[in-house]
């Protein structure tokens, strides 16, 4: 029997759309880091109107298809509200998302580190015991400090870092795909 080697065809995205897309990236990274405040208001408008549209075409939908109407209702209702009440306070809205998203991600490392410790002791390893009891360690700090400013603007810069690294590696695929 002979190996045979399955080639899969994958439609890949147009290079100079993978380019605006770093090129944005890299404008989001550096406007938050050049001016943080300003930029995260505007991004967070950005998903108040999101939400909102959203929400409008949930509801269209909903009259569209019948189907699970009851939460097309309550999905489209929520993202409508919650657009506007991110639409009209943006200052506010600015700083409670990222610290929603903060607590997330604390929540997220503790769920991470104690589904790791559980694998250590099913003969994981150290290495997941070590990363559990960090992660858990750092989901801990997260959550007990996720309201803090100072973490709120540290999860804005690591963003910024992150968008910027993303937007340059997208720029230079986007070049070796032309």
């Amino acid at each position: 029997m002979t190996a045979e080697t399955w080639e899969f065809e994958t439609e890949r995205s147009p290079w100079w759309l993978i380019l605006m897309a770093g090129i944005l990236n890299l404008i989001v990274g550096i406007l938050l880091l050049a001016n943080p405040g300003k930029t995260a208001i505007a991004l967070v408008w950005v998903l108040g109107l999101y939400w909102f549209v959203q929400g409008i075409f949930v509801l269209v939908a909903m009259f569209l298809d019948h189907s699970a109407w009851g939460w097309k209702l309550f999905m489209g209702v929520l993202g409508i509200l919650a657009g506007i009440v991110v639409m009209r306070h943006p200052i506010a809205s600015a700083l409670v998302v990222p610290s929603i998203l903060i607590l997330l991600l604390g929540i997220q490392g503790l769920v991470m580190g104690v589904i790791s410790l559980v694998l250590a002791f099913r003969g994981g390893g150290w290495g997941a015991g070590i990363l559990g009891a960090l992660s858990i360690l750092f989901g801990i700090i997260l959550i007990m400090n996720y309201a803090n400013l100072l973490t709120v603007l540290t999860y804005i810069w690591v963003v910024a870092i992150v968008a910027i690294a993303g937007g340059i590696v997208q720029i230079v695929v986007a070049f070796q795909q032309r």
